[in-house]
């Protein structure tokens, strides 16, 4: 399996989940996701899931500063209604990384590890997602803005032609190359400039 070199340049999100430590499925229970499992499981490589993988790393690095964040004990409210637009590739992605789902994920172990309930959609929310430990209550609040990094000015065009099968491949290949950069940007070399930007709450207080 080939993927873009960037990749491997992304910074993976670690995971503490105690059920696979008590299963052993995993040593310790820790796990690794990186942006290409986010990759895989969305079937493409795009600013969206660049952006939902950006705000999952940031927000739990912030609300885990001294530990691993943990797997199942994260609630998750994304911006939307599911269904609409991307949000369905966004929750896909928090899903996987945070456990929560919304009636779909396990049901627990002796009244433990139960990930359902732990998913909402929010068309009110004021940023585009926001995450909450369950342990101590304490949430951020994250907003995500592709638009400051700016997509080639043929983008449209040639994505059109490939689209109507006008294409040829030095076109699907320029295409490819600049659709890659655009995300290899936002992951990498645009991860100060206020392309996620993020507001720690507690008890639905900005701190």
């Amino acid at each position: 399996m080939s993927f873009p070199i960037f990749f491997n340049n992304v910074p993976v999100i670690t995971m503490a989940d105690p059920l696979a430590d008590i299963l052993g499925a995993a040593s310790g229970g820790i796990m690794e996701y990186s942006y290409a499992d986010a990759v895989k499981l969305a079937g493409h490589s795009c600013p969206t899931v660049a952006g939902a993988y950006r705000m999952l790393q940031q927000g739990l690095a912030l609300l885990y500063p001294e530990s691993v964040p943990v797997r199942g004990e994260i609630r998750v409210t994304i911006k939307g209604k599911l269904g609409d637009g991307v949000i369905g590739v966004i929750a896909n992605v928090a899903s996987m990384i945070t456990g929560a789902t919304e009636s779909s994920g396990f049901h627990g172990l002796g009244g433990r590890f139960d990930r359902r309930n732990l998913l909402y959609f929010d068309e009110g929310l004021e940023g585009d997602m926001v995450l909450e430990r369950i342990d101590t209550d304490r949430s951020v609040c994250l907003s995500y803005n592709p638009k400051i990094v700016s997509a080639h000015p043929q983008m449209q065009e040639w994505l059109g032609m490939i689209l109507s099968g006008k294409g040829d491949m030095k076109t699907r290949e320029a295409f490819q190359s600049a659709w890659q950069d655009r995300v290899k940007r936002i992951l990498i070399d645009h991860r100060d400039d206020g392309v996620i930007k993020l507001k720690m709450l507690e008890e639905g207080r900005i701190i």
